[in-house]
C-alpha cells in the first residue's frame, strides 16, 4: 500500500551509465551520452543488516514540470572543476522520451574535458550521478519501494568516478532507515495490540468460568 510522504527538499543523487556517443561524425568534438534517469526501473538503494532491500523507482511523469532551465555538465558533482558542458549554450541536451531523461554532452575541448573524455573512452568512467530534489513521492510499505512521483529541479548531472548510491547515498538510506523505523513501530504497536487482546480474551474466560458458564 502505498503512503504519501512529505518531502524535505534536500539534495539527492543517484547514477546511470555514460558512454561515447556512436555517431559523431567530427572526430575533434567531444561527445559523450547516456540515460541520466531510466523511468519505472527498481533500483536497490539500501539493504539492511537482515537482508531486506529498499527500492526506489522514479515514476514516467516525475519530470513534467520540473526546472531543467540550467543544468551543467560536471565532474564527480565538484564546484572546484571547470563546467564540461551546459543546457544553457546548447552543449548539454536533455531529451525525456518513454524510458526517461537521455543526454547529450559535448564536452569542453580542455584540458580537462579531454582528460575526462579519454577516461570515459577507456571505461575507467562509466558511470554518471545526477543530482535533484524531491517534489512529491510515495511509499510502499509492503515492498519497500519508494517511487518519487515528482521531481522538483534537476541541479546537475556528472560523470563520477563511483556511483552515487555507493558513495554518496546518505539521504536514501536515511529516508529508507526512517521508513524502516516506521514500519518497527507499526510492528510494535501491533504486537502490544496483540498482547492486550489476548489479556482481554483471558479475563473474558476467567469472568465466564466464575459464573458457571464454560466459554467456547
Amino acid at each position: 500500500m502505498g503512503n504519501k510522504t512529505k518531502v524535505k527538499r534536500e539534495k539527492q543523487f543517484r547514477h546511470m551509465e555514460v558512454r561515447l556517443a556512436d555517431d559523431v561524425q567530427d572526430d575533434d568534438k567531444l561527445i559523450v551520452e547516456g540515460y541520466a534517469v531510466r523511468f519505472n526501473d527498481p533500483a536497490v538503494l539500501y539493504t539492511d543488516e537482515f537482508g531486506n532491500e529498499y527500492k526506489e523507482v522514479i515514476a514516467r511523469g516525475a519530470l513534467d514540470g520540473a526546472d531543467l532551465s540550467d543544468v551543467p555538465f560536471k565532474y564527480n558533482h565538484s564546484n572546484e572543476t571547470m563546467i564540461m558542458a551546459r543546457t544553457r549554450n546548447n552543449t548539454l541536451q536533455l531529451t525525456i522520451d518513454e524510458f526517461g531523461l537521455f543526454i547529450r554532452a559535448e564536452l569542453a575541448d580542455t584540458s580537462t574535458g579531454r582528460d575526462l573524455y579519454t577516461l570515459i573512452k577507456r571505461g575507467d568512467i562509466d558511470k554518471m550521478s545526477f543530482a535533484f530534489t524531491v517534489l512529491e513521492d510515495t511509499y510502499d510499505r509492503d515492498n519497500r519501494t519508494r517511487t518519487i512521483n515528482k521531481i522538483d529541479k534537476l541541479f546537475d548531472v556528472a560523470a563520477v568516478d563511483f556511483p552515487a548510491y555507493e558513495s554518496t547515498s546518505i539521504s536514501a538510506r536515511s529516508f529508507f532507515e526512517l521508513e524502516r523505523e516506521k514500519e518497527e513501530a507499526l510492528e510494535r504497536a501491533a504486537e502490544e495490540e496483540r498482547q492486550l487482546e489476548k489479556q482481554r480474551r483471558q479475563k473474558l474466560n476467567l469472568k465466564l468460568k466464575l459464573g458457571g458458564i464454560e466459554h467456547e
